[in-house]
């Protein structure tokens, strides 16, 4: 079975500093994959090349077997590949109910156009609402976003990247800001999608990683460093000086 994400050679150089580093990965269908690494890794550059928002200097990255490394961001939205970022995109104005439906919109319109059927205000509505169940913000639904609590816009904006269906979802610093309850909900929200997409995330937490990964991808100074099951990447000698042995801030 070939793997639902690859990247080949991936580089990516701002200036004299190479931030990805000729990486070569590969990601199944269903994994949880978290990528892990000290400050300056080049973890957010990485994923910000797989989905589109900055270009890469060299490498491909292919998708369901196709290559995308050209394609901008939005029509690798349509492909399946959803982002959240590592600072909350919200529209801070707006209902959480309508952040919500701008997502789902986006993908009942895109599925008219590819001949599926044309979609109702119900469909729109029942789509809102099934994410925003699935993140525990429905009783919050006609709230202003901006008037949400940090941890709460970081659950919204999973919950615009679930509206989407995406194929592979990818989460920068899906934790940070959350409580410890809300830290317990959200991995068993991980487990819940995982039943439906693919998951990638960068995470500093490391007993969310340990609890959620079924594989971990270690990054220094822009190259792969380690990969490997969470048991084995906690025995890795060279893991633990670079990053499991030290603090961690990104």
């Amino acid at each position: 079975m070939s793997p639902l994400l690859q990247t080949r050679g991936l580089s990516r150089s701002f200036g004299g500093l190479r931030a990805v580093d000729s990486v070569d990965f590969s990601l199944n269908e269903g994994e949880i994959r978290a990528i892990i690494g000290p400050n300056g890794a080049g973890k957010t550059t990485f994923v910000s090349l797989v989905c589109g928002r900055i270009a890469p200097s060299a490498g491909t990255i292919l998708f369901e077997g196709v290559d995308v490394t050209r394609l901008p961001a939005h029509q690798r939205v349509k492909r399946g590949i959803a982002y959240t970022f590592q600072i909350t995109s919200i529209f801070a104005n707006l209902s959480v109910f309508d952040n919500v439906a701008l997502a789902a919109q986006r993908r009942l319109i895109d599925h008219a156009e590819r001949g599926g059927s044309r979609f109702s205000p119900a469909d729109l509505r029942r789509g809102v609402a099934s994410a925003l169940e699935r993140v525990g913000l429905a009783d919050r639904a006609e709230q202003a976003a901006g008037k949400l609590a940090y941890g709460h816009q970081r659950l919204l904006e999973v919950a615009m990247g679930l509206a989407l269906e995406p194929r592979l979802l990818i989460l920068d610093e899906p934790t940070q800001g959350l409580s410890d309850a809300e830290i317990d909900g959200f991995i068993a929200l991980v487990r819940d999608i995982a039943r439906t997409a693919t998951v990638l995330l960068i995470e500093h937490n490391m007993p969310v990683v340990m609890a959620l990964a079924d594989r971990i991808t270690v990054m220094n100074n822009g190259a792969v460093l380690a990969e490997g099951t969470p048991a084995e990447i906690r025995a890795d000698s060279a893991v633990q000086h670079a990053y499991l042995g030290t603090p961690d801030d990104d």
